[in-house]
């Protein structure tokens, strides 16, 4: 898998207001910077918990359950059935639903169930996304346990804009109104031939 890297933190910016692409006040990263962060994680168990947010695109405490409930990955389909253990939130609609995965991310999601390196809580991840975009020099505001989530969902709707019914179905969304803070990502011409590399392969 390609561990390119990625860039800057906002300690080191003249201007503070140097532009990054945020939805809804959370970070949403270009590929450029995705490639850049992974590169900079010391241990290969959270690069490869980072890469099962990433390439899923799952809630975090959904990827979580995942560790709990291994069958409910389905290589040969390509598809996460989160069922209804995993899906708990109450404000959620949507209590079960396949999500799509790309080659790239079948293979991740692979490795996260074999290695068994469950993911902290969500401010000890919060702390660890901050002190790796130190490590990567990159930009840290606005970086949540969301900014995996909000990013993949934003390469595949950019990617994928006559989809995106089936990408947020995907996603677990229910309020197709929110697809407008997505579509207007203002993305460069490089950013949306770089996410080709993450996306590869994602159909329904």
């Amino acid at each position: 898998m390609n561990r390119n890297a990625l860039s800057q933190n906002s300690e080191d910016f003249g201007d503070v207001n140097r532009e990054i692409l945020t939805v809804k006040n959370v970070r949403v990263f270009r590929p450029w910077e995705a490639k850049q962060f992974i590169k900079a994680i010391p241990k290969k168990e959270n690069r490869t918990n980072f890469e099962a947010l990433l390439y899923s695109g799952m809630r975090y405490k959904e990827t979580q359950r995942l560790l709990e409930k291994p069958e409910m990955f389905e290589p040969n389909n390509h598809r996460i059935h989160l069922n209804s253990y995993a899906i708990r939130k109450k404000k959620i609609k949507m209590k079960e639903r396949y999500v799509i995965l790309n080659p790239i991310g079948v293979r991740v999601i692979e490795a996260y169930i074999e290695q068994q390196h469950p993911l902290p809580n969500y401010g000890a991840w919060r702390k660890n996304l901050k002190r790796w975009a130190r490590f990567a020099n990159i930009d840290d505001r606005r970086l949540s346990p969301k900014t995996t989530r909000k990013s993949y969902e934003g390469w595949l709707v950019t990617s994928y804009p006559d989809m995106s019914n089936i990408v947020f179905i995907s996603q677990g969304h229910t309020d197709m109104v929110a697809l407008r803070h997505y579509v207007t990502l203002p993305f460069t011409p490089q950013d949306k031939l770089d996410m080709k590399e993450f996306i590869y392969g994602w159909e329904p």
